[in-house]
């Protein structure tokens, strides 16, 4: 839905609101007018419902207002009397039209001073329950949501195993865009294999679901901070079109809105403006190397001959760094080894039973299909990429078929635009086009791991919409289940230097804030 749909859309619930509830406002004490001005009577009701104004904003923020509405709409019954279980089954079934009930059929009493204390338990239980849902939906939303790195693309700066909070204020929260879904939950609900939003995903159909029209536009509140070059940055892959996190199983037909895509963390090495290259694996910005940051360690495939057969993984891991697993051929002599480090290949081409070290890497001009744009013009692979532009929001460039293939995508899925291609000739939104001015700002995310990794060099740009935030924290890290990586616990993402852990610290506090506390209460109560 547009913007303008939506606001026809807001319009009409509210005239649905004033309809159904003016006669209970009337009895309330209020003037029936007030049942029918937007967000207005939301206040008044607020007051009616002796509940805090500030709910009214709750009511706004998307999947947090799925769990305000219901809550609402049964205060609002308990306002005029109804408080039985029966009551508020019937003020959640109906979706809130039990209040016309209400305001056309009984003759119900304002109830002013009622007690907001739930009368059981159970009531009490649930009412805490639902509160907390609503607060830790609002932080993992619009503040910190957690993380967790699945592979190993950067390796060295960030571990599998290793607990995040990412930021989502540094660059600006996104709004969310799939109105109706599970707090919390990302594309599927855990055991029981099913979406955890309302959204048509067939592709002949999508264009005219009633579900896609409860997508709202993208929206990005204000951050204080731009992506800068070499930040580690998680997002949504814009070319998800998995039907199921849980199972790789890529679809063409198959499409997701955008805050429901997967999510990734890789590093962006190219900003929006950039002259990307890959040159032998390495970097090139605007003609000069890229420097990475010294927490970060670049890492290739090499074939390594062996003297004497297979080496001591524990030894690999604890006196070389080297984390993943190699592959032998039948008879051992040798092993291929997915990433090394600059670092550790260094001490490890020393060790006894390395015989010869050759670079796994592509030839330059040998392309690799499976390689961004994919199409047989561009001669590019892992190892030999570019030169790229990278898009910047309000920049000109001239279209031609010769560049087309890098900015169809862009173009068309990323900013909205029809596209047909007539001889020689470009029609953009059926007009012949030879320049194309971009509408937002795009970046380049690779990983570290250059030849374990599934990123830019695969499926392209990231727009500026896809962004979800910045990793600043590692609050937990464990190597398989057993192992906790202790000197990971608390430490920070970024930073100069080695990272430091800051868990005796906190341990320090929260034991000493327990202890303050205990000490104030015993205090207390002997006064």
């Amino acid at each position: 839905m547009t913007w303008t749909q939506w606001l026809i859309f807001f319009l009409i619930i509210q005239l649905i609101h004033g309809l159904g509830t003016w006669k209970l406002y009337i009895k309330a004490g209020r003037q029936a007018w007030e049942a029918f001005i937007p967000v207005y009577n939301g206040i008044v009701l607020m007051k009616i419902i002796n509940r805090p104004w500030w709910w009214i904003i709750l009511l706004f923020l998307p999947i947090v207002n799925l769990i305000m509405f219901p809550v609402v709409w049964v205060e609002t019954a308990r306002s005029f009397g109804k408080n039985s279980t029966l009551d508020t089954v019937l003020a959640v079934v109906s979706l809130g039209f039990y209040n016309y009930y209400l305001n056309y059929v009984t003759d119900v009493n304002y109830v002013e001073n009622r007690s907001l204390l739930p009368n059981t338990s159970g009531g009490d239980w649930l009412s805490s329950i639902l509160f907390a849902i609503v607060a830790a939906t609002i932080v993992h939303t619009y503040f910190m949501q957690p993380f967790t790195i699945p592979s190993s693309s950067l390796e060295k700066s960030l571990l599998v195993g290793d607990f995040l909070f990412v930021s989502k204020f540094h660059y600006g929260a996104r709004v969310p865009m799939t109105t109706v879904g599970a707090p919390m939950v990302h594309d599927t609900i855990p055991g029981l294999n099913k979406k955890s939003y309302l959204f048509n995903d067939h592709f002949e159909e999508r264009k005219t679901s009633w579900k896609n029209k409860l997508q709202l536009p993208y929206l990005r509140l204000p951050g204080f901070e731009k992506i800068d070059r070499n930040e580690i940055v998680v997002f949504n892959q814009p070319a998800d079109t998995l039907r199921n996190m849980d199972v790789f199983t890529p679809d063409r037909n198959y499409y997701k809105p955008i805050d429901k895509k997967t999510n990734l963390v890789k590093r962006c090495v190219g900003v929006a403006g950039d002259s990307l290259e890959v040159r032998n694996g390495y970097v090139y910005i605007n003609g000069k190397k890229n420097e990475l940051p010294d927490r970060a360690h670049l890492q290739f495939s090499y074939r390594i001959d062996t003297k004497t057969g297979p080496f001591n993984q524990q030894q690999l891991s604890k006196r070389y760094d080297i984390t993943d697993r190699p592959q032998y051929n039948q008879n051992a002599s040798v092993s291929y080894f997915p990433a090394i480090s600059n670092k550790a290949l260094a001490r490890f081409k020393n060790h006894p039973n390395v015989s010869k070290v050759t670079p796994l890497k592509n030839v330059k001009g040998e392309r690799d299909p499976s390689v961004f744009p994919h199409n047989p013009d561009y001669k590019w692979n892992t190892d030999f990429f570019g030169p790229i532009y990278i898009p910047e929001e309000g920049k000109t460039i001239d279209i031609n078929l010769e560049v087309l293939p890098l900015y169809k995508r862009v173009i068309t899925e990323y900013e909205g635009n029809t596209l047909q291609v007539k001889g020689n000739q470009i029609l953009i939104n059926g007009e012949v086009a030879n320049t194309y001015t971009f509408k937002q700002n795009y970046y380049w995310m690779m990983g570290d791991n250059r030849h374990n990794s599934i990123d830019a060099r695969r499926w392209g740009f990231v727009p500026f919409n896809h962004v979800i935030g910045k990793p600043v924290f590692i609050w937990m890290s464990w190597d398989g289940i057993k192992n906790p990586r202790l000197e990971r616990f608390f430490t920070t993402v970024s930073g100069k230097g080695k990272a430091t852990s800051f868990f005796i610290p906190f341990l320090v506090l929260l034991f000493g804030w327990i202890g303050f506390n205990k000490w104030k209460k015993r205090k207390k109560e002997s006064k």
